[in-house]
């Protein structure tokens, strides 16, 4: 028992007990997922929305969540390219902007009110994904629904 506990601490003070937990609820997830019922066809927003969330989740080491969402969403394996996922959103990254995962940028530009000066350099051209930047900037209950 006394080995156990041990071994439990360790294992919690690498990191490594976390990580197993997250694996085995990906596992589990992968076990139960149910095959028979098809998923909706991924348009091409949610594609990209998903795409910005797993960039964030893998900048973050939530590796496992990000297989989760990937599995879950039907979402290609392979990431899509950063400077492909730049272009479709029309943000404009210089070599510094580079270094943190898009939605940084973009939550950024929206909190500093579109300020060029408080962007970290990535700059949303134009309204992202046809929703206006009026929209986006209201508090949810304010928003229109799309």
């Amino acid at each position: 028992l006394l080995t156990v506990i041990v071994l439990k601490d360790t294992l919690e003070k690498r990191g490594a007990l976390a990580q197993i937990k997250a694996r085995i609820r990906a596992e589990v997830f992968n076990a139960l997922d149910d095959q028979s019922e098809p998923r909706p066809a991924l348009s091409r927003e949610n594609l990209l929305i998903n795409e910005l969330i797993r960039e964030y989740l893998e900048y973050n080491k939530y590796k496992y969540t990000a297989s989760v969402l990937t599995a879950e969403s039907g979402q290609p394996e392979v990431p899509l390219d950063r400077q492909f996922l730049a272009k479709e959103l029309n943000i404009v990254e210089d070599a510094s902007g580079k270094s943190v995962p898009l939605l940084y940028g973009i939550l950024s530009h929206f909190l500093h009110g579109g300020k060029e000066e408080s962007t970290q350099n990535i700059l949303p051209k134009v309204s992202l994904l046809n929703y206006s930047k009026q929209n986006l900037g209201k508090p949810p209950t304010e928003r229109n629904a799309k």
